[in-house]
């Protein structure tokens, strides 16, 4: 009786996914043709990594002129000055540079510290630094490769053990990770970035997760986007190759960091840039093996080994 029982919730819970699958779909693509409105970020306090340029920078711009107080880390402080000085040129008076070394967990943890006491508690944390280098797998130094996963990996770890706990308390925060399209799939000359990409995609989505399901009682709040770019021109790629320049040519660090804003303030999980890279992956990845190379020699895009 207790087997028969345990059956018919089975087959119930089995109806009842395939329902919610088939909302999602429909959800899915209605957004698509209307999309989620832009929540405010006015009043949120952001901290960006790698603010100093590139990526970085532009997206300090971009939040400083929708009116969220901005924190700005960088290892360069002259950069970093650079990009505080322009946002208060802009006429915003909430902007605050700290140098930091995020790949140093006791660094972080002490600037951390007085960015709650000078600013407060960081609502919006963006992992943007990172580091690319380029040469093929045996030619890469063992010191190296340490620091790309230090600085690509360990210090997402370190921020979020740093904000975390102040957004689950307050049950409020979004959490923005810089993975890579070479998260998605492995490349030459890339072998220990491509690692260091797929690892910061499994962190968000295993967080998210652990949040999710810890919270059952108090749904959780925080929200996670993680941003998947193609190539983009900030001088982390030495040695483009393209096959097709006219549709995959190098991204601008602005028009990147204005989706990167957006797709955060719409909540969405996760995205590349372009868009299509995702889908794309999605639906080679469900035929054979061994259509992925063929689809990766036809497109012919990646990055030679430096100098």
């Amino acid at each position: 009786m207790m087997k028969a029982y345990g059956g018919v919730l089975i087959v119930a819970d089995a109806l009842l996914l395939l329902l919610k699958i088939l909302y999602y779909i429909v959800e899915a693509i209605y957004r698509i043709f209307v999309p989620v409105e832009e929540k405010s970020v006015a009043g949120e306090i952001v901290l960006v990594t790698g603010a100093g340029h590139g990526i970085g920078k532009e997206l300090a711009l971009k939040y400083a002129s929708l009116g969220a107080t901005v924190v700005c880390w960088d290892l360069n402080p002259q950069g970093n000055n650079g990009t505080v000085e322009e946002i208060k040129q802009m006429g915003v008076a909430k902007v605050y540079g700290y140098k930091c070394d995020v790949a140093n967990r006791e660094e972080v943890f002490k600037v951390a510290e007085k960015v709650k006491q000078d600013v407060g508690n960081v609502t919006i944390l963006i992992n943007n630094a990172g580091i690319m280098p380029c040469h093929t797998f045996l030619d890469h130094s063992p010191e190296e490769i340490k620091r790309m996963f230090d600085v690509n990996v360990m210090a997402h770890f370190w921020t979020l053990q740093a904000f975390l706990p102040s957004m689950i308390q307050n049950n409020h925060g979004h959490i923005v990770a810089l993975s890579s399209v070479a998260g998605f799939v492995g490349l030459p000359n890339l072998v220990p970035y491509c690692v260091s990409k797929y690892a910061v995609r499994g962190l968000m989505e295993s967080l998210d997760e652990e949040l999710r399901r810890s919270s059952k009682d108090k749904p959780s709040k925080i929200k996670f986007t993680t941003i998947c770019p193609y190539m983009v021109d900030t001088g982390l790629c030495k040695k483009p190759r393209m096959r097709f320049p006219s549709i995959m040519s190098l991204a601008v660090p602005k028009m990147v960091a204005d989706e990167i804003v957006r797709m955060q303030r719409r909540n969405i999980k996760q995205v590349s840039i372009p868009k299509f890279l995702i889908h794309l992956d999605h639906v080679v990845r469900c035929l054979p093996d061994m259509c992925v190379p063929a689809v990766l020699d036809f497109v012919n895009a990646g990055v030679e080994p430096d100098s």
